[in-house]
């Protein structure tokens, strides 16, 4: 049964067992930071739990929702009406790979996904349907969504992803491939003792090349195994399982 998670200051997102987040959906909230100005939109958004983390913090001037499950989107719009934000959140039942008509070019100055992990045919194959399509690139490609991202975003505008650092290679061929040069690059470890399990990633539509900022590595925990302080200013006042969880 869906039920309520808080994510703090009174915002609340319905999740269920099929359409739910984890740590990687906070952590590129944060990490994307949009401006009060700008038009943003999701690609892939769930449940809905990125433009929420926003609106509790730092709402844009609007926020586009687009998910392809008709489930996901029932919960989203349930979530925006009971926080009342329909004047800041659309959602949209679409296929990113098909948006043409449905939104325009060139028309928003951010955008975000946290993509399925896995190209298809690879890994451990979830039963369940909605799990599936999460994890796998079942109905789009690495590819097709970093190119949804750069019609979508007007010159200079911002696409940010996660991905796993075992598809760091395909997201900059990606990325490049579509006219998003790559600037920021962030990688995220549980600990100092474990390797990454996941990166963050910021590309410019039209960005002259050259010029990618790594920053500092984010740990998730510190030396005694509890939350890092970074973390805890990440969540703020919503409190998570601190695992790199998958989507």
């Amino acid at each position: 049964m869906p039920h309520w998670e808080p994510l703090g200051n009174g915002v609340e997102v319905l999740v269920s067992k099929q359409h739910r987040f984890g740590t990687d959906t906070v952590l590129l909230a944060d990490f994307a930071a949009p401006r009060a100005c700008d038009q943003a939109v999701e690609l892939g958004a769930g449940c809905g739990a990125i433009p929420l983390l926003w609106c509790r913090d730092r709402a844009p001037a609007h926020i586009t929702a687009v998910e392809l499950q008709p489930e996901a989107c029932s919960l989203l719009c349930r979530s925006v009406a009971r926080n009342g934000l329909g004047a800041t959140i659309d959602v949209v039942q679409a296929d990113l790979r098909a948006l043409s008509g449905v939104l325009p070019a060139g028309s928003f100055q951010l955008a975000v996904c946290n993509p399925p992990y896995k190209p298809a045919g690879t890994g451990i194959v979830n039963p369940d349907p909605s799990r599936r399509l999460a994890r796998h690139e079942e109905e789009c490609t690495l590819a097709e969504v970093v190119a949804a991202a750069a019609r979508l975003l007007q010159f200079g505008g911002r696409f940010c992803l996660c991905q796993r650092p075992e598809r760091l290679c395909d997201v900059l061929e990606a990325f490049r491939g579509a006219g998003l040069e790559p600037k920021r690059l962030r990688f995220v470890q549980q600990r100092l003792s474990k390797a990454p399990k996941l990166f963050l990633i910021e590309g410019r539509r039209g960005g002259k090349p050259g010029g990618l900022v790594t920053l500092p590595t984010l740990f998730l925990e510190d030396t005694n195994g509890s939350s890092s302080e970074e973390m805890e200013q990440i969540y703020g006042s919503y409190r998570g399982n601190n695992k790199c969880a998958e989507p």
